[in-house]
């Protein structure tokens, strides 16, 4: 069985993640949708996803606002790890972070980014591969190696206040990239867009986090993933 993972970037449920749910999944305002969505522009079935032959395939329920992957129009695209679906207001990133960094290799791969792929440099790398995708390319010299900055853990305990000013915070970066996001064009035939495809996951991958941790500040109870 197919499963998929879909992590919302933005509108009124960014933050949720919705990890290894079986194929077919669909998407829409009404109560009887795998995921329901909390957003206007959205129709009552708006999407769906399934797999076929060996491919999963994202297909337009013929909603009313239509839907784009990667900025572009679509009725029927089959989705690889990283595309980015926009719905209403809402932005999915499709895959887990090991699904892309598999995907981000095999590019790397392809293009010859490396001499030699299976040589690593000397840098931590923290929580999984993407990390290390991420950071291919960049100076591996002493200085540089022992001062990889490394996602911090939330605080704990804030007060009220402190929870509010950090998500303030967080707003204006989540912000601030939704502008880049939404200015970015991919070609499909290509694979290519106005940022490196490196820095461009990279940036979608912050993004998610960023939703991620703002979701945890407003909802500290919320157990949803």
């Amino acid at each position: 069985m197919t499963v998929v993972t879909l992590r919302l970037l933005d509108g009124a449920d960014r933050g949720h993640v919705y990890e290894d749910l079986p194929t077919p999944v669909t998407i829409g305002r009404e109560e009887g949708n795998t995921i329901q969505l909390n957003d206007e522009r959205v129709s009552r079935y708006h999407v769906k996803i399934q797999d076929d032959q060996e491919n999963v395939v994202l297909t337009d329920l013929e909603s009313t606002n239509g839907t784009k992957v990667n900025g572009e129009e679509i009725q029927l695209r089959i989705l690889r790890h990283g595309d980015v679906i926009n719905i209403g207001r809402t932005l999915l990133l499709y895959g887990k972070r090991e699904q892309i960094a598999e995907r981000l290799a095999a590019l790397r791969r392809q293009q010859g980014a490396l001499a030699n792929a299976d040589e690593a440099p000397p840098m931590a790398v923290h929580e999984s591969s993407l990390d290390f995708e991420f950071r291919l390319g960049e100076a591996c010299d002493l200085q540089s190696t022992l001062h990889i900055p490394i996602l911090p853990d939330l605080p704990q305990r804030l007060s009220p206040a402190q929870a509010a000013q950090l998500s303030e915070l967080l707003e204006y970066v989540h912000i601030r990239i939704r502008g880049l996001i939404g200015s970015v064009k991919i070609k499909p035939s290509t694979e290519q867009v106005t940022l490196e495809i490196r820095q461009w996951q990279n940036l979608l991958d912050l993004q998610s986090r960023l939703a991620e941790m703002l979701r945890s500040i407003g909802e500290p109870d919320d157990r949803r993933s």
